[in-house]
């Protein structure tokens, strides 16, 4: 079982580099299950059912997310309705949606599963106890899962790879929108990276034009950030993972230009 995770995805210019890269991409590395984080796919900031839609009809099987999924407030009666678009799993029981899902490819059952951090993000329940109540389901129907960590630290999401070696196949962050380059396998055979990185305009500050940022550092004043639109790049990763063991074989890392 291959599976490509895409890194958050920036407004139309994340959109459009998905569109002209996909297809080849999935062929060239022989891909079986796409999964992609979509909290930015609208504008920048949120997500709606209509450019949810768009992503499903180029070839993403499943979207993950974070703490921006709910920017756009008429998200939360798509997602109330559509199981492929999953919310963080450590959100109340009371938010809609739902925060992992078991698909079936080709007779391969894989479960994937989302959560989000707490360290400098918003306070929800602790994603290493929900996790342990996810995985402990998920289990039940299978040893393929996958999770995506949306986090800002470092350090949690490390130490939460390390709390859950093992008992799932992969582990990868997402939210600070920076490619990191310590992609491995741990012991137990959990494939781990810090973060996959964004999808968008490269020539940006983390996806968002240049100007805005700059000048809301100098002034402490908010502005308008709007995507970026130069040297667009996908940034992903590829696990591969044994079928009879749920063990990652091989992660690599991958950046693609139109």
């Amino acid at each position: 079982m291959r599976i490509l995770f895409i890194g958050d995805m920036i407004g139309k210019p994340g959109r459009e580099i998905v569109a002209s890269v996909l297809p080849r991409l999935v062929e060239e590395q022989k891909i079986d299950l796409v999964i992609a984080n979509g909290e930015n796919l609208a504008g920048g900031f949120g997500v709606t059912g209509a450019v949810a839609e768009e992503m499903f009809a180029l070839g993403i099987d499943l979207l993950t997310s974070g703490n921006h999924l709910w920017d756009k407030k008429e998200v939360e009666e798509y997602i109330s309705k559509k199981e492929r678009l999953l919310r963080p799993a450590n959100y109340p029981e009371s938010a809609p949606g739902r925060g992992s899902l078991v698909v079936d490819r080709g007779g391969c059952i894989v479960g994937v599963l989302n959560l989000q951090g707490r360290a400098f993000m918003p306070t929800l329940d602790c994603p290493f106890r929900v996790a342990d109540r996810e995985i402990g389901r998920l289990r039940r129907e299978t040893t393929l899962i996958f999770v995506d960590f949306h986090g800002e630290a470092t350090a949690e999401k490390q130490a939460f790879a390390w709390y859950v070696d093992g008992r799932v196949s992969a582990v990868i962050g997402s939210h600070t929108h920076v490619q990191t380059a310590d992609e491995r396998i741990l012991p137990g055979g959990t494939a781990f990276l810090t973060d996959v990185g964004m999808t968008g305009g490269y020539d940006s500050v983390i996806g968002m034009g240049i100007e805005a940022p700059i000048a809301k550092f100098l002034s402490g004043l908010p502005k308008q950030f709007r995507p970026a639109t130069g040297a667009p790049r996908l940034c992903g990763v590829v696990v591969e993972i044994d079928e009879r063991t749920g063990r990652s074989t091989s992660i690599v890392r991958i950046q693609r230009e139109p």
